[in-house]
């Protein structure tokens, strides 16, 4: 796997990771016959087909994944798992929300925490590598950031870090999500199940 540079991993938008997707949405079976899909479902959407393309990849390659989440606070791990089959890759996850939490229970080193913080991506590798070892996975993903509203940890509302640890290497990236609280965590699920699935495909393809 190859780390991706967090300097052009920058987005603007909260569909981060949709683009393997767009062409995909589904309409909203609550919207009525013919009306248009709405922003939500189509997010959703996007969300459920990226989690079933990774699920997918992983059972045609034999391989688990495990997930550490801060934001997004279980949304990951929940959006692997709404996918029928999940049980036979998904090994679990950790919601280490407590920035303790991700020392004690994911092997954070305590110092990169002193040192940066929790919205690093440098502690997002860490989660991910720590996860997957701790749960016995093949692959790791690890979220964290600020969700607001408002900034935390000196960043602005919106700052997101990703990664997914696996065994070529880590990948990371750093994104800048735009709207409110449920948008970034909604959209940071959406941006590391992309780069799961990216991850998948180059190692597997």
């Amino acid at each position: 796997m190859t780390p991706a540079p967090l300097e052009d991993s920058t987005v603007e938008d909260s569909t981060a990771g949709d683009s393997t997707v767009e062409d995909s949405t589904r309409e909203d079976s609550t919207a009525g016959d013919g009306a248009a899909p709405t922003k939500d479902s189509t997010a959703k959407a996007s969300t459920y087909l990226l989690a079933k393309e990774a699920i997918e990849l992983l059972t045609a390659a034999g391989q688990t994944v495990a997930v550490a989440e801060s934001l997004t606070g279980g949304l990951l791990a929940a959006a692997l798992t709404s996918v029928a089959g999940a049980s036979v890759v998904m090994r679990g996850g950790v919601v280490a929300y407590a920035t303790e939490l991700k020392t004690v229970l994911l092997g954070v080193p305590a110092e990169l925490l002193a040192r940066h913080g929790p919205v690093h991506s440098e502690v997002a590798v860490a989660m991910a590598t720590g996860v997957r070892r701790r749960l016995g996975a093949t692959y790791g993903a690890a979220t964290t950031g600020v969700a607001g509203p408002g900034p935390a940890e000196g960043k602005p509302q919106g700052t997101v870090f990703i990664a997914v640890d696996g065994p070529a290497g880590p990948a990371a990236a750093a994104l800048q999500l735009a709207g409110d609280r449920r948008d970034v965590r909604e959209g940071s699920v959406r941006a590391v199940l992309s780069l799961l699935v990216s991850a998948l495909r180059e190692d597997y393809s």
